[in-house]
């Protein structure tokens, strides 16, 4: 299940983004939305990159009954890549909600042989989700 703090005027639909999770994990996540000024400063003090980002993981120690972790989206990113690659913003903050709870799952892009990317395929495809997160990852 999703707890939705949403920060902004983003209008989210949870049920696609609580079937996508429920495919992955029984654990709560935190769904955060926010500025770009937010995120630019969650960036710099977890990351130490101090810029804003399109979506942060913050996995919780695995516990039992504890969350699986946070998942931090920037409204900007989400209006500005909707309109750049001509999709709709839920399309676009589920994509980002995908990577998100892969990184919060283990899965790290940056390290691994392609797991990552594979899954996020299996899930795009099954949700009948744009390619364009597929896309704009690979390379």
């Amino acid at each position: 299940m999703i707890e939705l703090d949403n920060r902004t005027s983003l209008q989210i639909e949870e049920s696609l983004l609580n079937a996508i999770a429920k495919t992955l994990t029984a654990k709560e996540i935190e769904l955060i939305i926010t500025t770009n000024d937010e995120i630019q400063e969650i960036n710099a003090v977890h990351r130490g990159i101090d810029k804003p980002t399109d979506v942060l993981s913050f996995p919780y120690e695995d516990m039992p009954m504890t969350p699986l972790g946070s998942i931090v989206i920037a409204q900007e990113f989400v209006e500005s890549k909707s309109k750049e690659l001509g999709h709709s913003q839920q399309d676009e903050y589920t994509l980002l909600f995908i990577h998100g709870l892969l990184h919060l799952l283990g899965f790290d892009h940056e390290v691994d042989s392609g797991e990552m990317r594979e899954e996020e395929k299996k899930l795009i495809e099954q949700f009948n989700l744009p390619k364009s997160l597929i896309v704009r990852t690979e390379g």
